[in-house]
């Protein structure tokens, strides 16, 4: 009893007197080990007793404290009753010191300690609270018999609640998803853990959040960010970012965004796409780190979208503007024109968007430059998937040595340039040490190793040639990471750089290849998408 009951404040001296004595009945060690619980049960029932007789005649306030007292008192003596009970019946865990010193062994029955906590809960013995959980439409009562004390420990909203009331019951509303799930909530107060499904994670995060639960909100997050690709019958992770924003949890909010934005193509094959939100819709629109096929798989979905759910004409509009029309060949956005029902509705809205792409289809993108801003989304690529773009990449037991690959890709998005092809040599090595790691050498002309143990993968991709075609472009190389996730192929990391790996300085920071069981390994492999994107640089000369 060295701590004061959170559920109710110490008003007195004589509550100081009985902590004290607590205390000593506590710290007491007599040779039978068997008469330690009987103490406590003893001194604090008959003091608190004899303290509700002395109080009696200030009315029924005294007499209510009182009660919580002797409450608590029995609920710590059967906690310790049960505790050495267990310790008689040889159930306690012993580890000797380390080194044979002096620290002592170390006698552990938490994991009995959570068992009678939870056989306490559920057999309600010293229960001073009934919580009492009701539903809006009250189609569903539910209550629970509880101990203040383990409530307010855990909750400072159960302890201002307790402090509060004015009987033995408390009245909670919750939702009927929140109320299905209040059992669960209230174990894990007892015991520290709790077992769940997809459906649940919600509700008891809200229920986490309601009641300041800290550890229980941080762990359910974490479940929620760890199991955004599990598969489920309508899709997840659109309404779990949805209930980040209402929560205020920037945690969840960004993992579920990066998650859609870097796994689209797949979302946009998924029937949860046609449900997200307008606002989530936007969010991921505005991206340039999209992972997908083509602009016209994303034009396609949003099409979709549009005429499942009808929204307002802002909406469309502000929409449509984000698809980057640019991005897709003349003869698609011919095709778009004529056959797209959507985009003859609100054709007016992107008439200058498409006109613009026709004409950077038409000339150069050094021509373009001298004249308009090709630095803006319109005419900047996404990640895309499409073998013009860049090729996929699997190193087989990637520790082993140094590995190389060729491939081609476009010159370029626009029809200027979509005929011309570049070939890019990719060496990854396993092993490479920066060179603000390597050591100095004092000795004139020592060759300094470049792969030593204790290096770090790096990606180094160049041109096979060099071209006049080059000038006014910079190419951005970006590096897909894939990982297998709840039997599913996912991108775990996006990585972007000119011309090494080595300019990120985290690239694969987090893997260790060495493992077998690595999460970047997939049969042994590491499973990478290389993409290449022409930035291009305006030449627009300012008049004074």
């Amino acid at each position: 009893m060295e701590t004061t009951p959170a559920c109710f404040h110490p008003p007195t001296d004589r509550w100081r007197r009985l902590v004290s004595v607590g205390r000593m009945c506590e710290s007491r060690t007599p040779s039978d080990p068997h008469s330690v619980p009987q103490t406590p049960v003893v001194v604090v029932v008959v003091v608190v007793r004899q303290e509700a007789g002395v109080q009696r005649q200030r009315g029924r306030a005294a007499e209510r404290m009182a009660k919580q007292v002797v409450h608590v008192g029995m609920l710590f003596a059967v906690i310790c009753l049960q505790l050495f009970a267990a310790g008689a019946a040889g159930m306690l865990k012993v580890e000797g010191a380390e080194n044979g010193g002096g620290g002592g062994d170390t006698i552990s029955h938490s994991l009995i300690l959570l068992q009678r906590l939870e056989a306490l809960l559920l057999q309600g013995n010293g229960s001073d609270v009934a919580l009492r959980v009701e539903t809006p439409s009250a189609d569903e009562v539910k209550v629970l018999q509880v101990h203040g004390l383990v409530l307010a420990l855990q909750s400072a909203v159960f302890q201002e609640m307790l402090l509060s009331r004015n009987g033995s019951t408390l009245v909670l509303k919750e939702s009927a998803d929140c109320a299905a799930v209040f059992d669960k909530f209230i174990r894990y107060l007892y015991c520290g853990e709790i077992s769940l499904r997809l459906e649940q994670a919600t509700p008891l995060h809200r229920l986490a959040t309601r009641y300041q639960v800290l550890g229980l909100r941080q762990g359910i997050t974490q479940y929620m960010t760890q199991n955004l690709a599990r598969e489920s019958p309508s899709g997840h992770v659109a309404g779990w970012y949805e209930y980040a924003l209402q929560a205020g949890d920037a945690t969840l909010r960004d993992s579920c965004l990066q998650y859609l934005s870097w796994n689209l193509s797949s979302v946009l094959r998924s029937g949860e796409w046609v449900g997200i939100s307008g606002r989530l819709l936007m969010s991921l629109l505005q991206r340039s780190d999209l992972v997908l096929q083509s602009e016209m798989e994303l034009f396609a979905a949003l099409e979709a979208w549009i005429l499942q759910n009808q929204p307002d004409g802002l909406t469309a509009e502000n929409a449509l503007r984000a698809v980057r029309y640019a991005m897709m060949p003349p003869r698609e956005l011919f095709r778009l024109q004529t056959q797209s029902s959507v985009l003859a509705r609100y054709q007016e809205s992107v008439r200058d968007l498409l006109y613009m792409s026709y004409q950077f289809h038409s000339a150069s993108p050094m021509q373009m430059a001298k004249f308009f801003d090709v630095n803006c989304s319109l005419f900047m690529p996404r990640n895309y998937l499409s073998p013009l773009w860049g090729s996929a990449w699997i190193i087989t037991n990637p520790t082993r040595d140094d590995r190389s690959t060729s491939f081609q890709t476009q010159l370029g998005p626009s029809g200027h340039d979509a005929s011309r092809r570049v070939t890019w040599n990719a060496l990854f090595s396993p092993r490479w040490l920066p060179l603000s790691m390597r050591s100095m050498y004092t000795e004139t002309g020592a060759m300094q190793p470049t792969r030593v143990e204790g290096g770090r993968p790096r990606i180094i991709i160049t041109p096979a040639t060099s071209s006049a075609d080059f000038a006014g472009v910079n190419f951005q190389k970006t590096v897909l990471v894939m990982a297998q996730q709840q039997g599913k192929l996912v991108v775990k990391h996006v990585y972007n750089f000119h011309q090494s790996t080595e300019e990120n300085g985290d690239f694969l920071a987090e893997a260790d290849l060495y493992r077998r069981t690595s999460d970047y390994l997939i049969d042994s492999s590491l499973v990478l998408h290389v993409v290449v994107k022409p930035l291009y640089q305006t030449l627009i000369t300012t008049k004074n």
